[in-house]
This record gives C-alpha cells, structure tokens and sequence, in this order.
C-alpha cells in the first residue's frame, strides 16, 4: 500500500514537473505570442503525460534505490554514538545557516548560471563543514562546560569580593561589648545589622528583676547607643520579625539567609548551628584567640598564680587577654609570682589554655 502511495505521489510530482517546464520553455524560450490556445492546451496534455508516465514507469526503481540508501544510512548511523548524531545535525543546521547567508552574496553575481552553482557549492561546503567540525570537537565540549563554569565562579567571587556583607549581630556580642572595639579599629567594615527581635530581648534583660541581668541588658543596649553615635559606621535595625519561629537564634540564622549576610556572635552553640545551615559566621572568641600572642612548649613566663585548679596540687595563674595557665604543683604558690616553663598548649574553641610547671621543679627534674 505504501509504495502505491509513494507511486502516485511521483507520478504526480513528474506531471507538475513536467507542466512547470513546458510552461517556462514556452514564456521564456520560444517567447510565443500567439493565440493559439488549442495546441497550447494540447502542449500541456502532452506534457503532464510523458513526465508523469516516465516518473510512474521509473517509481519503483526510484522507490527501491530509496530504500536501499535508507538502509545503508540507517545501518550507518547505528554504529554512530547518539552524541555525535545530535551535535552532527547541530553543526548540519548551522552550516546551513550560514550558508544561506552567503549565498544572498552569491546570487547576485550578474554572469548568468554561476551564482547558482556556486551557492549550490556553498551549501554542500557548509554542510560537510558545520558536521565535521560538531563530530569532532564533541569531546571538548565537557572541558568547555568546565572552563564555563570555572569563569562563571570567578566572576562571582570578584562580585562578592567587591562587596561588603551585612553583619548581623546577636544579643550575645553586644551585652560582650568587644564589638565595639573591633568595629573602631576598622576590622569589621560594611552595615550593621540589628534584628528588632534582639532589641526586644535586650530590654527585656534590661528589665529583669535580677540585678545580674538587668546590668547586662543596660550594658549591651549602651554599646549598641555607642556604635550608632560614636563610630563611623553603618547601622540599621531591621523589623523582619519570623514570627512562626519561636527562638531568637534561629530568627538570626533566617535573616542571615534572607539578606545574605553574616551572623557576629561569640555564642559557641550558635556557630556550630550556623555552620549546619550553610551561613557564614563571624566568631569574636575566635577571633580573639587568634590575636592572642602565641606561646610554644619550652617557653618561659612569669605568672601570678590566682587560686588552686580542679586536679589535686594545681595552680590556676592568668595572662592580661583572660588566657588561663593551668600550672603543674603551683597550689603551694598561691598568690605568689613565679616563673614557670610552658610543657604544651591546648587550643579549644572556648580559648586557648596554656599547661606549665614551675621553673623549679623543671631544674631539678634536668
């Protein structure tokens, strides 16, 4: 059934074929003016019937020859990987393009014949181009992916680089206090942040019945009046409430997100949670324990030695930043100065802690 379709639709397209040529040889070669109407229809009888009988007499042929080259294309592209068949036809349709782009240059060459020679060269250059080069460089495409990416990243690292991040602060670093120091020191740059929630708990601390934390409510509420009126620095206080979240901490993290900026606190808890969820923290212990001078086994020091430590025999002695020296046998010395020889150092993310014994004791044991 098929091929007789297939036969009618040539034989069909031989007439019309056939017609358009005896047409265009009539108007345009033998330029006949007359109006003889009859062998002219005669004319066009005859010619839908040679063109359209040799295409049906040679349709099978055609068919047979068609489905032979659709075999021995199909077997072909079997072995083919798909990749190459899509990136093939990709480089097909631009070839193509740009093809017929070059060939609106071509046809108007006025030397009859040769523009459409040429345009037809064009395309079969093209086409065999655009293919050639889609099939071949296929396996470079994953090492352009990665090169892409790559510059996607670096420019937005040098787009974050040239930008100053929102910090928003905690309750717990401003009743600290220390932010204000580092903040006129210049080391934190860009706006600061003050969640209306946090306001709101400090003055609730501030109004608390028990001395302790009505004083650390004050305090943190005067550092945050000293920062805004002393410091030349960015402030604004944020209204974002959260109100479906219940704790303050997790209000924090949330704003952080949604202004993509960073959370400064010195809570120990809350950083460990920040890191959990992916945003970035400012740690002030962290930072201070890293401007601590630092101290290596062997070392000399004088110390006072305050009070006893939790192990039978220890002294606890400690440097001006808060550093605490855990001395070996220093009970016996409490209240006295004397020079120990640092054994090891332990770095926490509470502090740093430094463990001594008395020079003493170390000379005799040498």
């Amino acid at each position: 059934m098929i091929n007789r379709v297939i036969r009618g639709i040539l034989t069909a397209l031989g007439a019309v074929s056939g017609l358009l040529m005896y047409t265009y040889i009539i108007n345009n070669i033998i330029s006949t003016t007359g109006n003889n109407f009859m062998s002219y229809g005669i004319g066009i009888i005859i010619s839908l019937i040679i063109s359209g009988g040799v295409l049906f007499v040679a349709s099978p042929w055609l068919i047979n020859k068609g489905r032979d080259a659709a075999n021995w294309i199909e077997n072909e592209l079997a072995n083919v990987p798909i990749t190459n068949i899509v990136s093939g036809s990709v480089g097909l349709i631009a070839g193509l393009i740009i093809a017929y782009l070059i060939s609106h240059l071509i046809n108007n060459i006025p030397i009859p014949f040769v523009g459409t020679i040429l345009s037809t060269l064009v395309y079969i250059f093209m086409a065999y181009l655009g293919v050639n080069i889609a099939t071949k460089k296929i396996e470079e495409l994953p090492n352009l992916q990665q090169i892409f990416k790559k510059n996607v990243l670096k420019e937005k690292g040098s787009k974050k680089e040239g930008r100053s991040y929102a910090k928003i602060l905690d309750t717990s670093v401003i009743i600290d206090g220390r932010i204000a120091d580092i903040c006129k020191t210049g080391f934190i740059e860009g706006p600061l942040i003050i969640p209306e929630f946090v306001l709101e708990e400090l003055r609730h601390i501030a109004d608390s019945s028990l001395a302790i934390k009505r004083n650390r409510g004050r305090r943190g509420l005067d550092i945050l009046n000293k920062i805004q009126k002393e410091l030349d620095i960015e402030v604004r206080i944020d209204d974002k409430s959260f109100d479906e979240v219940p704790e303050v901490d997790t209000k924090l993290l949330k704003l952080a997100q949604f202004l993509d900026g960073k959370v400064v606190t010195n809570d120990y808890n809350l950083n460990k949670v920040a890191e959990f969820h992916g945003v970035p923290v400012l740690n002030i212990n962290e930072l201070a324990n890293a401007v601590k001078p630092v101290v290596l086994p062997g070392e000399e020091m004088l110390v006072q030695v305050i009070k006893d430590g939790k192990e039978s025999g220890q002294g606890l002695a400690y440097l001006d930043d808060g550093t605490m020296i855990v001395v070996e046998s220093g009970r016996k010395f409490i209240g006295k100065d004397i020079e120990v020889l640092v054994t090891s150092v332990l770095q926490t993310a509470a502090g740093r802690m430094i463990f001594a014994k008395p020079k003493s004791m170390a000379d005799k044991s040498a």
